[in-house]
């Protein structure tokens, strides 16, 4: 018989609560939204920015919740007859899931964090350390001050190993989150100016990043990239923080994973690499020279945390770009075929940097062209037009033929384009979509990408609505 995630009694141990109406002893599942809860879930009533959880109990109970996690100032607006756990703070009760989920957990458990590649890293982790044992892993990028203690306390007690993203916008947001989480092993993809709108230095994310030293279990290691301008700095920050083993990864051959050769490809890298003095080949199932570079970091954690290096490098050829991040579309055109790129997620200097290395690297055969259509770049403060303007060097780089700018800052990077480059300009992304569509043509890559509030997405969904996506015979 399958053992449920909490017992009616650990659970309200561990939240504090008090139970009110006819709660079952077994509870299947932690979910704070009721569109996806599965019966036998236990509902998290979290207030939130734009929502508050208990307006959703009822519909969370009728769809078969176990119980609701509920405030007790709530309790009298919310239906009599409902399946309670009653506390001060649902939240604050959710912390205490968490607490008590790594408590009792005999897994190996790494954390990730760094300006980019969180997300990517923390799903390359969950297929490399699948193969050697039960896997936990954050869905999506559960990063946050919900996010971190629901999928803490969302892991089973007979876990093997655990993988959790950690992000921040802020400093001190990192601490409590990876006080909460405990890593055996701690890794930072990168340090570059993101959200320098609320830091004013790249030195000073780079602290803020090196809050997740803090949470280090006795002896844990620290994995962080060698290449990396703010390298020495987070290498004093984890000394300072008590952090005795450091890995390093990166081009360097100094470093503790480098690569020895590379091989690019329009869907995916090949890599010959030394890991900790070992030698490794591998496919990483998805392209971009930032992943082969991350890629380094998984196994270093893989090898660390006790797995197996071997079964963890087959693993990495299934890796795949997610929707926003990545992702490749083949789109059927009258007479013939384009491949997308959907970078819309967000945007920052280093993962637009990133994007467009990696439309440089696609094949593309006459008459097709690399297209990069581009969104501003968000969060960056006083430099944010400068931070724009810099984009004409890896623009060129990457030898893109059109380019597609929409936002203000972006006019930055649109102005500096010289003719033969430039497509089209609008102040909003939605502007771009009638040219874009009527300017496709067959054997062109285009790569769209921009911060979420630059709305970039929709042109995506624009293009495959217009061209949907070819089957492999087309493609062919």
């Amino acid at each position: 018989m399958t053992q449920p995630l909490w017992t009616r009694d650990a659970f309200v141990d561990a939240t504090g609560g008090s139970v009110l109406g006819d709660v079952p002893g077994a509870i299947g599942g932690i979910s704070i939204d009721s569109r996806t809860l599965q019966p036998g879930d236990a509902f998290v009533a979290i207030e939130g920015e734009r929502f508050d959880g208990h307006d959703f109990v009822a519909a969370a109970l009728e769809a078969g919740a176990a119980l609701a996690l509920v405030a007790r100032d709530r309790l009298e607006r919310l239906p009599a007859d409902g399946r309670y756990v009653v506390v001060d703070d649902p939240l604050e009760a959710l912390r205490g899931l968490a607490r008590a989920a790594r408590a009792r957990s005999h897994a190996r458990i790494v954390a990730v964090t760094g300006s980019v590649g969180k997300t990517g890293t923390k799903e390359a982790l969950r297929l490399a350390l699948e193969r050697s044992g039960r896997t936990h892993a954050s869905v999506a990028s559960f990063n946050n001050h919900w996010g971190v203690p629901l999928t803490l306390a969302r892991m089973p007690a007979d876990t093997d190993y655990g993988v959790f993203e950690i992000g921040m916008n802020h400093a001190g947001e990192i601490t409590p989150l990876v006080a909460l989480v405990r890593p055996h092993v701690a890794i930072i993809t990168t340090v570059q100016p993101v959200h320098l709108e609320f830091f004013g230095s790249v030195e000073k994310i780079a602290q803020a990043k090196a809050e997740i030293f803090t949470g280090l279990e006795p002896g844990g290691v620290a994995i962080l990239n060698r290449d990396n301008a703010q390298f020495d700095l987070l290498t004093f920050l984890a000394r300072n923080a008590g952090v005795t083993e450091i890995r390093t990864f990166g081009e360097d051959p100094q470093a503790d994973a480098f690569p020895q050769r590379v091989a690019m490809q329009t869907g995916s890298s090949s890599i010959q690499a030394r890991v900790l003095g070992q030698d490794i080949t591998y496919k990483i199932g998805a392209p971009g020279r930032h992943l082969v570079k991350n890629s380094l970091a998984v196994l270093l954690a893989v090898v660390e945390l006790g797995a197996d290096l071997a079964l963890a490098g087959i693993a990495l050829g299934d890796l795949s770009a997610p929707k926003g991040r990545g992702a490749q579309t083949r789109l059927r055109l009258p007479a013939g075929v384009a491949t997308l790129i959907d970078e819309s997620y967000n945007a920052n200097p280093a993962s637009m940097r990133a994007a467009l290395q990696v439309l440089g690297d696609a094949q593309v055969s006459p008459p097709g062209r690399r297209i990069a259509v581009l969104g501003d770049m968000r969060e960056l403060g006083e430099a944010a037009d400068t931070l724009h303007a810099g984009l004409i060097e890896p623009v060129t780089a990457a030898r893109v033929d059109l380019v597609y700018c929409a936002g203000p800052h972006m006019r930055r990077l649109w102005e500096l384009l010289p003719v033969h480059r430039r497509a089209a300009y609008a102040e909003e992304a939605a502007g771009l979509a009638a040219m874009l569509k009527e300017d496709l043509r067959p054997g062109d890559v285009v790569m769209i990408k921009g911060s979420l509030g630059t709305r970039m997405g929709p042109l995506v969904e624009a293009l495959k609505q217009e061209y949907p996506a070819a089957d492999e015979s087309v493609a062919a």
